[in-house]
């Protein structure tokens, strides 16, 4: 059996190593520390990135929605004043030339 002068130097040198891996340990949690704040910095940038293209987009997407409902707007009254003339024409079509005369005060 060991003595205890024995014993004691194996516990010195076990602690020694549970020292350097402690270090270790400390070591590798600064390193993944810093890599997450590093992912962090470049998701946050990343992401602004994004939401400025994303802006941008949706405000050509609006400008492009305007420009579709004038025209809309603008055709649909073109349509309307057709509709009015092929009435018109149709009614003035029934009519003989001497009502449309008395209509007009002739």
């Amino acid at each position: 059996m060991a003595t205890v002068v024995e014993r004691v130097g194996v516990l010195e040198i076990q602690v020694k190593h549970i020292d350097e891996k402690i270090d270790d340990l400390k070591s590798d949690v600064k390193q993944v520390h810093d890599c997450l704040d590093r992912t962090g910095l470049e998701l946050k940038q990343q992401l602004e990135t994004m939401h400025t293209s994303s802006c941008q987009q949706h405000e050509v997407l609006a400008g492009k929605i305007t420009d579709l409902e004038k025209a809309k707007q603008k055709y649909a009254l073109y349509g309307m004043m057709a509709l009015a003339f092929i009435a018109g024409a149709g009614w003035f079509d029934k009519l003989d030339a001497s009502v449309i005369m008395r209509f007009f005060g002739l």
